[in-house]
């Protein structure tokens, strides 16, 4: 790895802001060495106990993250790393974890707490890190809108939703700056985690301060001051908004939060993160807020504000926008429909806390707490598509078999990891005995993979095209395809 390049006037200015119990010594120290790999548990999928309890057995070294239960830093043994990339493991594949600094981890842990709000507001949301554990925060209930300003990050973004299994989203692709006059005091919580100069993620990308400056800094801290007041606005009155950045200048970072408390005095509370967790007041400023410098948990340098709305603003929602929805709810009838097909296929039944509409011939699950939002406001994609209607009867969707194969109690096949590798790159597989025909759920060590069609011996792939693997590495160290990842006993 080469090392960061870290131009002279950034280090001056990183040495007048640095606590007096840090030395600049140690920062450059921090910056220069490799940042470790951390991970974060789908809880939606797997225990953090029985994840842990796997991947001991292939040897895998996790090391807690201590604001993040579900964070570990992670060490796998030589072998494993020159074998297979950490995302092209078979657990990654199937949405046990997602790969995430740990630093990032804090927003969403700051935000949600022991509370579950009912509407949450991601406002800056691919990749999908901090939006996938807010899902899991959540256990899947409410409503969770995933704002993305890029085009070209949706498609990824849903496809990681898709892996981990999250149901409880609706993307949206606007400008942040938008929400706080389309739809104010609406959620319960927003965490904007807001694009910045990156000065934090120079041990992971050591070209990030090639183009640093004042000028660039000016630039960026007006927009997160118009990104903020947008996200304030939006939040209900006793609602929680935690702003965040992965740069250490206080111009992007405490000035910001000044300007929010400045702007609505009276309607505004900042919450104190020393007790988020332990160790917490290592990184207290003044203020309350958390200022993660790189050497003081070895990890990326990160910010993290909490605030409390106090007060109503007064503000109303604008009058809708009319717009032709592609939706229809479901009658009671295509419901019950629905409810039959998946428990005499599958054995179960459909999550009650969500509502069934249909678009053509398909059926999509949105969050209860979507409805009345869709008048007012236009989701590149909302919730889950469950099935498809034919002729025949239904057919179920992929996101379906992810987001609630945990659930499903008949028509499972089991995969060994061969035929998991074999199922990723495409492959029909061929069944020892007969399988149960037709519609199938695949699973992997108990974790639903996908689907798949029983024709006589035959397993028939139904994987669709675009998660197909073709150059997948071989997931054992010397051909034999179960040394790694041993079966579960019967």
């Amino acid at each position: 790895m080469s090392l960061p390049y870290l131009p002279d006037t950034f280090l001056n200015h990183m040495a007048e802001i640095m606590p007096d119990s840090l030395s600049m010594d140690g920062f450059i120290q921090a910056c220069k060495a490799p940042l470790r790999k951390s991970i974060r548990v789908n809880t939606l999928k797997i225990s953090v106990q029985d994840f842990c309890q796997r991947m001991k057995q292939q040897n895998w070294r996790l090391t807690p993250v201590p604001w993040c239960s579900e964070g570990f830093w992670l060490e796998r043994p030589q072998q494993q790393e020159h074998m297979a990339p950490l995302g092209s493991t078979p657990e990654h594949l199937a949405g046990l974890f997602y790969i995430q600094e740990a630093s990032s981890m804090l927003p969403p842990q700051a935000l949600i707490g022991n509370a579950l709000p009912e509407r949450v507001l991601d406002m800056a949301a691919a990749p999908g890190s901090k939006t996938t554990q807010l899902s899991a925060l959540m256990h899947n209930n409410g409503l969770l809108v995933a704002n993305e300003l890029a085009a070209s990050r949706i498609k990824s973004l849903a496809a990681v939703l898709q892996r981990l299994g999250v149901r409880n989203t609706a993307i949206s692709h606007f400008d942040g700056k938008v929400f706080g006059d389309w739809l104010p005091q609406t959620f319960d919580a927003v965490l904007l985690d807001a694009p910045c100069g990156g000065e934090g993620t120079i041990r992971k990308d050591p070209d990030a301060l090639k183009n640093w400056s004042q000028a660039s800094i000016d630039s960026i801290s007006a927009l997160q001051e118009q990104l903020i007041d947008s996200a304030f606005r939006a939040l209900k009155p006793g609602g929680c908004l935690v702003y965040s950045t992965c740069t250490l200048n206080q111009q992007e970072n405490q000035s910001v939060c000044q300007y929010l408390l400045d702007r609505y005095a009276d309607s505004v509370e900042v919450e104190a993160l020393d007790k988020l967790f332990p160790g917490a007041e290592k990184a207290v400023t003044e203020q309350g807020y958390l200022h993660i410098w790189p050497q003081l948990f070895n990890s990326e340098g990160f910010f993290v504000a909490r605030f409390r709305k106090t007060r109503d603003l007064g503000l109303q929602l604008p009058a809708p926008r009319k717009a032709q929805l592609p939706f229809s709810p479901a009658s009671k009838k295509q419901q019950q429909q629905l409810n039959d097909y998946l428990t005499g296929q599958f054995g179960c039944r459909l999550p009650e806390e969500s509502r069934l509409f249909i678009k053509e011939q398909d059926y999509w699950l949105f969050p209860q707490q979507t409805e009345n939002l869709l008048g007012q406001f236009r989701f590149q994609r909302v919730g889950l598509k469950i099935a498809s209607r034919h002729k025949s009867g239904f057919r179920l969707s992929h996101d379906a078999a992810m987001a609630l194969g945990m659930n499903f109690t008949r028509q499972c096949l089991a995969l060994s990891t061969d035929q998991l590798r074999q199922y990723y790159q495409g492959r029909d597989l061929t069944a020892d005995t007969k399988p149960p025909q037709g519609e199938l759920l695949l699973t992997w060590q108990n974790t639903p993979v996908g689907l798949a069609k029983g024709l006589g011996l035959k397993i028939k792939n139904t994987l669709p095209r675009e998660l197909v693997r073709d150059n997948l590495p071989d997931w054992s160290a010397d051909g034999q395809p179960h040394n790694l990842y041993p079966e579960p006993m019967e």
